[in-house]
């Protein structure tokens, strides 16, 4: 089964793909079409998600080839466009020491913020996880992360001792 954003994404490339061509028939489609096409669609994004609306685009019209027509050209599968659209240069951010990590948690003021902070550090957390949660997610050590980015149901950290006053903090 697809994930929700593969589906949410499948669905922007497609209507856009839909409306800028319209009724033309998929073999008049040639490279500098599909090139003026991603052009318009990727406008400002990153180069990340250039490639992945390109890569988007080729699996669609590679099932069209695959299931409907094998004599179909792929205009995606073209040299220039792949270089074009190939995935950017990952960024390697700089990990923070753990000396760092408690320094900027016990400075902080705001009840909220620190706890937050705290269950993102020690318990390997994601912000939109840690916003997410509600204290009937919480049972002692173990917190129970609902809809989590990896797609599953549901998913399970635990905490150290060290971070015990969570509770009472979120009731």
């Amino acid at each position: 089964m697809l994930k929700k954003n593969t589906i949410k994404n499948y669905e922007f490339v497609l209507d856009k793909f839909k409306t800028h061509f319209g009724d033309i028939t998929l073999s008049y489609i040639t490279p500098d079409d599909i090139l003026e096409f991603m052009t318009k669609v990727s406008v400002n994004t990153k180069q990340n998600t250039k490639k992945l609306r390109f890569t988007l685009l080729s699996a669609f019209l590679n099932f069209i080839k695959n299931s409907i027509d094998p004599n179909f050209e792929n205009p995606c599968d073209n040299p220039a466009l792949r270089r074009l659209f190939r995935a950017g240069k990952n960024i390697q951010f700089k990990i923070l020491e753990k000396d760092i990590v408690d320094e900027i948690i016990f400075r902080t003021q705001n009840q909220r913020k620190r706890i937050m902070l705290e269950l993102m550090a020690r318990g390997c957390m994601r912000i939109g996880e840690v916003l997410k949660l509600t204290p009937m997610d919480i049972e002692d050590r173990k917190v129970i992360i609902q809809d989590p980015k990896s797609g599953r149901e549901f998913e399970v950290a635990f905490l150290p001792q060290k971070v015990t006053l969570i509770e009472f903090a979120l009731s």
